[in-house]
């Protein structure tokens, strides 16, 4: 059983954390864009059971892959932590109509640019999403590894937010008023 465990700070310039990415030596791993479809049932079993059913479209450089993740209910804990398991899917197309056939509902579509660093024994993220903005997030095995990480790139004082992208979406949605469920990045 594989369990996530990740401090996601919200942040004002991901160009600053980068810089300090850098000053620190940490190793600059890639660039990826990322399409994440969420699935729930008519009932809303995963929401109402704080786990996801996600399916995400990778794209890095020129090459793209598939993943089917399950989220489970996070635990108490400072960082957000959960079971996560994560499978590659050849075909995304497949898994989407199979979900589908399942009885699953696409519930919430979107976008995410992210840059991939490696620090501390951490995976570090710099995350950019229409409507929420920039986001750090921190993964490692334990807690001390990622505090240490978060006080190296002086983001201690920075609240931890325990909640997912989905659900932060799902409220920016609410709270702007759009019944559509497909948020992107506008194309210029």
């Amino acid at each position: 059983m594989n369990i996530e465990i990740e401090a996601k700070l919200k942040v004002d310039s991901l160009e600053k954390v980068e810089h300090k990415l850098t000053e620190i030596g940490a190793e600059f791993g890639q660039e990826q864009l990322h399409l994440d479809s969420y699935f729930d049932d008519e009932n809303k079993t995963f929401k109402k059971g704080d786990r996801c059913l996600r399916l995400r479209w990778q794209l890095v450089g020129k090459n793209e892959r598939f993943f089917l993740t399950y989220k489970g209910a996070k635990e108490k804990d400072d960082f957000k932590k959960r079971q996560e398991v994560e499978i590659v899917i050849e075909d995304g197309d497949s898994a989407e109509k199979l979900l589908l056939l399942l009885g699953y509902n696409k519930v919430l579509v979107f976008e995410k640019k992210r840059r991939i660093w490696r620090f501390g024994q951490c995976e570090v993220a710099l995350d950019e999403l229409p409507l929420l903005g920039s986001f750090v997030e921190i993964e490692g095995h334990d807690d001390g590894k990622i505090a240490d990480v978060q006080k190296s790139l002086g983001l201690s004082k920075l609240p931890v937010i325990l909640e997912s992208y989905a659900s932060l979406m799902g409220k920016k949605l609410r709270q702007l008023g759009k019944k559509e469920k497909e948020v992107f990045f506008i194309k210029t």
